[in-house]
């Protein structure tokens, strides 16, 4: 494997040093070869695969070529896993195909397989990070559109398409177009019941749906300093929601803490020297941005949608917006198109709007740290609505089972699942029907997403707790620890 060099431009016209982004100094480092057009040809650390991806190992058959670096390719079942009844209860024809087939390709091709009865198996945005597979500085590519969850590492994770899978199969490289640096600056601190998933959804909604097409962003502030790793993936994961193709956040104190407890992150003496190259991992002062926003968490609420775009994004006290006011007439299009299939009028409070179902997990809000904070609104009450609970992995199960929390979802009236994207995606059986409203804490709301007809609203865990023992969506800032309800009713 390469080691990392901290490289910076020397431009001999101005007789000084380029400054660079974070984004711009690993793809220096990782580039092979550059076209007169810009692209680059990057070395790839890492490539996650999955089971969707069996036409990729089929295209190297029928070239009568193997794997060029199996040592640096990892296999994750999770799109299509069952998240209850283990491997048995598959009646999926196509579901069991595509797993047996993860199986069979990786063993063929020795790659290690993180498959159904593995300890380390789950959503491989969870997993990867967990056991220090991802590290700050390394290109991780995959065909998930997620892939950048793995920037709040400080790696340069990038989803591509199956025949762009095929090439870095066969060598270990992918082309790449550079992309323009955009950064998000978030200060502030967050305010009681708000979660990292309320901030992404507080940007998304602020600057779009399409502001961050083509660009690499990173996020810097004193709030993103303060988060912790797996807040920081939370982010990074929703960036593309921004239309990002990357998204980082530099690696520091946090990040090495972090990656400290990883089994597979280096140790003794080349834990000593990585850190040293993580340390320059950073954006050099004076850096020319092609964007920049800058927000002020102090004032951020609770956040859900009410559309079918993660944009769609208003605070809990707010109200669904009215196609009147659009800007333009495509504006007020989109907003009626929305309007129809979520079912919703124009100026109704979001507060107090009936579900259907609640789901807790995905490989946004699928760790550890985001099941607690929905076991701590859940502690003590009952849902009034069907509630999954899936965790992102089975380090995280372990974990959970081990605090207790899965005690907590049981006793509550929630399902405990098993590892896996789950109803994120919807791809293993686990649906919302047609007409049906979900409290989710997955990552898209998009038109039939969790199912055909379904209608999705994204959130934070906590708030998602709130929805399900509700029984429709409520501000979890109302919600009182348990039992103070009972001592208020009493005059206690």
């Amino acid at each position: 494997m390469w080691e990392f060099i901290h490289c910076s431009l020397y431009n001999s016209r101005w007789r000084r040093i380029v400054p660079k982004t974070l984004y711009r100094k690993i793809l220096d480092a990782r580039t092979v070869a550059v076209r007169p057009s810009g692209e680059r040809l990057l070395y790839i650390d890492r490539h996650y695969v999955d089971e969707t991806c069996f036409t990729c190992f089929d295209a190297l058959a029928e070239r009568g070529r193997g794997v060029r670096r199996p040592d640096l390719t990892f296999a994750f079942a999770d799109h299509t896993v069952p998240t209850r009844g283990g491997r048995t209860s598959i009646r999926d024809i196509e579901i069991r195909t595509a797993l047996d087939r993860l199986d069979a390709d990786a063993a063929r091709q020795r790659i290690e397989l993180f498959g159904m009865g593995s300890p380390f198996q789950g959503i491989a945005h969870v997993s990867a990070p967990e056991q220090g597979l991802t590290l700050p500085g390394l290109v991780v590519v995959g065909s998930d559109s997620h892939m950048p969850t793995h920037g709040g590492l400080g790696a340069l994770g990038m989803g591509i398409g199956l025949s762009e899978q095929t090439h870095v199969l066969a060598t270990q490289t992918l082309w790449h177009q550079p992309l323009r640096d955009v950064r998000v600056r978030i200060d502030g601190v967050l305010p009681p019941g708000v979660a990292a998933k309320d901030v992404i959804l507080g940007v998304i909604g602020e600057i779009g749906a399409s502001a961050a097409i083509g660009s690499a962003v990173e996020f810097c502030g004193s709030l993103v300093e303060a988060m912790s790793v797996e807040q920081r993936m939370t982010l990074c994961n929703m960036a593309v929601e921004a239309g990002a193709r990357a998204a980082l956040v530099r690696p520091d104190g946090v990040t090495f803490a972090y990656l400290d407890e990883r089994a597979r992150a280096p140790r003794g003496a080349d834990r000593e020297r990585a850190r040293r190259r993580w340390a320059a991992l950073a954006s050099d002062p004076g850096v020319a941005w092609d964007r920049e926003y800058a927000f002020d968490a102090a004032r951020l609420a609770p956040m859900v949608t009410w559309g079918t775009s993660p944009e769609d994004a208003v605070p809990i006290t707010g109200r669904v917006p009215d196609p009147a006011a659009a800007a333009s007439p495509a504006g007020r299009e989109k907003l009626e198109r929305a309007l129809r299939y979520m079912d919703l009028e124009p100026g109704r409070p979001m507060a107090g709007l009936p579900i259907d179902r609640v789901f807790i997990g995905s490989c946004t809000n699928g760790r550890i740290e985001d099941l607690r904070l929905a076991a701590a609104v859940a502690r003590g009450r009952r849902v009034r609505v069907p509630t999954l609970v899936a965790p992102g992995s089975q380090a995280v199960k372990r974990q959970a089972e081990a605090e207790g929390l899965d005690r907590i979802f049981l006793d509550a009236g929630m399902q405990w699942g098993d590892p896996g994207c789950s109803m994120c995606v919807g791809m293993n059986g686990d649906r919302v029907g047609p007409g049906e409203r979900c409290a989710s804490t997955s990552n898209r709301n998009f038109m039939g997403r969790q199912g055909p007809g379904s209608r999705t609203h994204l959130m934070s865990p906590g708030m998602a707790a709130a929805a399900a023992v509700a029984g429709r969506l409520v501000d979890v800032r109302t919600v009182a620890p348990p039992g103070e309800e009972r001592r208020s009713a009493t005059g206690g």
